[in-house]
């Protein structure tokens, strides 16, 4: 059989050493879940096609289709700051790339699709449930604005995977910008190989940056991507869990939906990450991580800037001390809508964080508390009332200097729905059940965040003590 799909790779255009070549291992009995029909649209993908049974069989990773050029990806990565000089794509396969009708190039991936010599003993698979997690988060995510790596489609295997227990096996079909993380220049900087980083940094910079300025001006533009980036992840609560070196993106996109989660009642300190024991990665620490996260993208691409000397490091160290500054622009430009404000002022940030140091001391809820400001309910919202509304007298004191529009300008900056934790588990006890309905209803529900309806008036409420997730566990 044929597949036709007009995929590219200009990846595999790049040196050897930079990926295995390899195509997916083949399942038992590939069976559908879901299919994105708009993603696969907007790819330039015909719908129908990859619905088919020859379609679910490339999906599954059984059917290669023609011009691919499949292939795992090598790169390192620091995993909870300890570094390792050798990952790569240890249960995902690059099948190649499309443009879309925007002339955008998107890589198109299996990822669950079996061993390749980065597996570190794993078995390459994944099972239903961070298979469905994925496709939910990363759709939210979309829905919600953020940069992120898509869904195309999830499929069962008709195989079992065995972790603590045995559970039916699937395939995720991601898109994404590119696969580049800041692991795979650690690869080659690690192994001192400034050809490597060299045809690295010039392939970057002419598919994501071609504005770029060599490798400075990549540098530059990759930390105003993660510094917007983190910003939005914060303004939804979001907590990403794992932001090892390889699980960030050079295209600035959210990568690697394991143990991530949003947060119900609002606390700066929030881990979800069951690996996550000393909070390495909670939510306020998420900045922080990302601009570490980039000094290692700096020092590896000093060979590329005059070695170490010191005008080298001087100018690398420059646009990372940039990043704070950053940081806190694009963070006052996501929560200042939140609060209904269009302009900047000097107090600004300080009246945000007062709200948010109330929300943490009385637990208040952090997506419904910033929606209900809206429609001026946010009290209703705090268990100590009295700390609304010593800062509501500020607020609206800051509110009555601010153009008209300022409940649209909330309404528009606060989701009324997120993926909650309790949902997202009740959707995966439900598909290891064979039921895949309430999977479809929140799909249906996370692709209109910010529209109030009869339909996701139940996916507003808050867990109750005994749904409450605790805990969040990497998606392997």
């Amino acid at each position: 059989m044929t597949l036709h799909l007009k995929l590219e790779n200009s990846y595999a255009t790049l040196p050897a050493r930079f990926y295995t070549a390899m195509a997916p291992t083949p399942v038992a009995a590939p069976a559908l879940v879901k299919l994105n029909e708009a993603l696969a649209l907007e790819l330039g993908l015909d719908p129908e096609t990859l619905g088919s049974a020859e379609g679910v069989q490339m999906l599954a990773g059984n059917l290669v289709p023609e011009g691919a050029t499949p292939l795992a990806q090598v790169y390192a990565g620091h995993q909870f700051g300890g570094f390792s000089p050798q990952l790569g794509d240890g249960r995902a396969i690059l099948l190649g790339e499309v443009v879309d009708r925007n002339g955008r190039r998107r890589d198109i991936q299996l990822k669950g699709s079996g061993p390749t010599p980065y597996s570190r003993m794993g078995d390459g698979r994944a099972w239903l449930g961070p298979v469905l997690r994925e496709y939910l988060v990363s759709e939210a995510m979309h829905a919600l604005g953020i940069p992120t790596t898509r869904a195309l489609a999830a499929v069962k295997t008709g195989e079992a995977v065995r972790r603590e227990g045995a559970f039916p096996g699937a395939v995720l079909t991601r898109v994404a910008a590119s696969h580049i993380r800041v692991g795979t220049f650690q690869y080659f900087a690690a192994r001192n190989d400034a050809e490597a980083l060299k045809a690295l940094s010039d392939y970057v910079i002419a598919r994501h940056y071609p504005d770029a300025d060599g490798p400075l001006g990549l540098l530059e533009a990759v930390v105003a991507k993660q510094a917007r980036l983190v910003a939005q992840w914060m303004g939804v609560g979001f907590i990403h869990g794992v932001m090892n070196t390889d699980n960030m993106a050079v295209s600035g996109e959210t990568i690697d939906y394991g143990p991530c989660a949003f947060m119900d009642r609002y606390h700066p300190q929030t881990v979800f990450s069951s690996i996550d024991q000393y909070g390495r990665y909670a939510f306020d620490r998420q900045a922080d991580i990302a601009l570490w996260n980039l000094a290692q993208l700096a020092s590896s691409l000093l060979p590329l800037m005059g070695g170490a000397t010191q005008e080298a490091i001087d100018r690398a160290t420059a646009v990372l001390h940039d990043f704070p500054t950053r940081f806190t622009a694009e963070w006052l430009a996501v929560f200042g809508p939140k609060i209904g404000l269009a302009n900047a002022e000097a107090g600004d940030a300080q009246l945000i964080h007062t709200l948010l140091d109330r929300m943490a001391a009385t637990g208040a809820d952090f997506t419904n508390t910033f929606r209900a400001l809206a429609d001026g309910t946010a009290r209703d919202q705090f268990p100590q009332p009295d700390a609304y509304d010593a800062w509501a007298v500020d607020w609206k004191a800051r509110l009555a200097r601010e153009p008209e529009g300022a409940g649209a300008r909330m309404r528009a900056a606060n989701p009324v729905v997120i993926p909650r934790n309790h949902r997202v588990e009740e959707v995966i006890r439900a598909g290891l059940r064979g039921d895949f309905a309430p999977f479809e209803q929140l799909a249906k529900v996370l692709a209109h965040p910010f529209e109030e309806s009869s339909e996701n008036a139940p996916y507003r409420t808050p867990p109750t003590p005994e749904e409450r997730v605790t805990a969040t566990f990497c998606g392997t």
